[in-house]
């Protein structure tokens, strides 16, 4: 459908520029104070916040809106029953639920529509100020949840664990609203609109079936082409009325505007989705919360067979958001599946990766690797809601060993796009260089050492802006050596002796197997230099071998130092799960050190 054809009619009746109608939903929490002032300005009344769905011969706002209400009802069980209303807006649904003889209750997160709902409906209405996932009644009580137009600000797996507590056997999930159709890299998605697929996907893997799907775009895009309209028609008065800045509504239409382009294009579209709960799944896949540490830690002390220190957890999680996927059995944690963001240049444009750690299944359940088994479960719904285009990381990596990666690549999970390799070398005698010396780095707070990293890291990525690199700016090197909340990294900065000029940093870590050396930030020319100098300190500090590992596409400039050269069983994944960038893209484009690694 084109834009520029409008299915609806304005009202006949108009507000005058110079009435002044109180809104009763001057106070909603935006975007939704907005579209009900607009209404109210437009039509005289606000009929209901949801979107109408139009046809030709329904054109009028509230007939259509209408429309979609009987619609809903259409697809909900017959009375008696007990129902959740997730987002309640004006209390359309929730009033002709209740007076069909439906014990329904409505949660939102906005005090003032609760405030509304019981100035026009009563005190009596039942609805609370909870989020879905605060919500609590008693398990398998409920014939149907309905979400309308609210499956958006909500996670998927938080929707269905919900359902799947609260919902008798054979009990209705009903969605209904905005899902992006499809996915890839030319496509913007400002709503941040859930895949429709991978909802259908996600609920398949919860124990739902799908009853029905229908594509309602066509019937839903008018409404955005109206919301556009008396945006423009009153924006005067909405922000002198609302209180609201000029950017808080370009802002706003912009998002209106991409949205309907979007609808054009069918890249994004309005849908309704009804499921019916028909088994209780073996496995349940949820995002880890905090006071789950104790049972996290002891899986990873069965799976790894030593402890974890949850400092050092901490320490890797919570410094960036990044996501946790949990597998439970019997109220058991049988599996994880971690997210670690991280900061990175890809081909010289910032953007987030996650790196993949901590994969861990319980050994009683390993034998189940095939696609219902758990680890498929949660490597599948990680990369579908994390990694790609339009979601919170644009890419990928790890390091699993050979093993690992082969059951990956056997699900079409992951594909490689890099290996791992080793350099090692003898040490050399303690005498100085004569062009260079050594400073050591090992304040936190050190500002001249801060303007020093990052000068030698813009140099660093200027080398790299072909490639794939984690930041290595002051910041980072803060947070991943210094500010480490077990392990001791030597940081040693490289200067001229005459001159002063920075050739380089190098991070050194001490154990048993040698003296290695875990990060570079330098000019890719620096390396040699840098490498002479880190085979001094091992000699230094007594050790008979300096080591370090690479991606082998960067094998080049640590081969011209003489080092001696081995291939390590680790593997650089990226995900073909999902729409993200291609394989041949990032194939050999990985700059990865130990560093890089969350458990050295």
């Amino acid at each position: 459908m084109k834009s520029k054809i409008q299915l609806y009619r304005q009202a006949d009746y108009g507000v005058s520029a110079t009435a002044v109608l109180p809104s009763p939903c001057r106070n909603f929490v935006f975007p939704y104070n907005v579209y009900a002032h607009a209404m109210l300005l437009q039509e005289g009344k606000v009929f209901d916040l949801h979107y109408g769905l139009f046809s030709p011969t329904i054109t009028r706002l509230h007939s259509a809106q209408q429309f979609a209400t009987d619609l809903i009802l259409t697809k909900l069980p017959p009375p008696p029953g007990r129902i959740l209303e997730v987002g309640v807006g004006l209390g359309t649904v929730l009033s002709v639920l209740s007076q069909r003889g439906h014990m329904v209750h409505g949660i939102t997160a906005d005090t003032q529509q609760i405030a509304y709902l019981q100035s026009t409906l009563g005190t009596d209405i039942s609805v609370s100020n909870h989020s879905l996932e605060t919500y609590k009644a008693e398990p398998e009580s409920l014939t149907a949840i309905l979400l309308k137009e609210t499956t958006q600000p909500i996670e998927p797996l938080s929707i269905l664990n919900k359902a799947q507590d609260l919902l008798a056997q054979s009990g209705q999930l009903l969605m209904m609203g905005e899902f992006l159709l499809k996915n890839d890299a030319a496509i913007r998605n400002p709503r941040n609109l859930p895949q429709l697929d991978h909802m259908i996907t996600l609920a398949e893997r919860f124990g739902f079936e799908l009853v029905e799907r229908l594509d309602l775009s066509a019937s839903a895009a008018p409404m955005l082409d109206y919301l556009l309209q008396i945006i423009v028609t009153h924006r005067q008065r909405l922000i002198r009325d609302l209180l609201l800045s000029h950017e808080q509504l370009a802002q706003l239409e912009q998002s209106n505007q991409v949205c309907r382009d979007m609808y054009n294009n069918n890249q994004a579209g309005y849908a309704l989705l009804q499921f019916r709960k028909k088994t209780q799944p073996k496995w349940r896949l949820q995002l880890l919360r905090k006071n789950q540490m104790p049972e996290l830690l002891e899986l990873f002390k069965k799976t790894f067979d030593h402890d974890m220190i949850p400092t050092v957890w901490h320490w890797k999680y919570n410094t960036l958001p990044g996501q946790e996927i949990g597998v439970w059995r019997d109220q058991k944690l049988i599996a994880h599946y971690g997210g670690i963001a991280r900061k990175i240049l890809f081909f010289g444009q910032s953007q987030t990766a996650v790196q993949i750690g901590d994969v861990m299944v319980d050994s009683t359940e390993r034998g189940t690797l095939t696609k219902k088994g758990p680890f498929f479960l949660m490597a599948a719904t990680f990369l579908e809601h994390y990694i790609g285009y339009n979601k919170p990381y644009l890419v990928g990596f790890g390091f699993p060993n050979e093993r690992a990666m082969r059951v990956a690549e056997r699900h079409g999970l992951y594909a490689e796009v890099g290996r791992m390799i080793e350099f090692s070398w003898s040490p050399l005698s303690k005498w100085p260089r004569i062009k260079s010396r050594l400073y050591a780095i090992d304040q936190a707070d050190d500002p001249n050492a801060a303007a020093t990293v990052d000068h030698c890291w813009q140099q660093m990525a200027q080398d790299l802006s072909e490639s794939l690199v984690g930041i290595r700016d002051w910041s980072y090197l803060q947070y991943r050596y210094l500010n480490h909340p077990t392990n001791h990294y030597q940081i040693v900065l490289v200067k001229n002796r005459f001159g002063g000029k920075a050739r380089g940093i190098f991070v050194l870590h001490y154990d048993s197997t040698g003296c290695e050396v875990v990060d570079l930030i330098a000019a890719l020319s620096e390396i040699p230099e840098l490498i002479v100098h880190a085979r001094r300190l091992a000699g230094i500090n007594g050790h008979q071998r300096l080591y370090c590992r690479i991606t082998e596409n960067f094998a080049t400039p640590f081969a011209a130092t003489g080092g001696t050269q081995q291939a390590l069983d680790f593997r650089i994944p990226a995900s073909i799960w999902d729409s993200a960038p291609s394989i041949e893209l990032l194939r050999d484009r990985w700059w990865l050190m130990s560093g890089d690694m969350d458990f050295r």
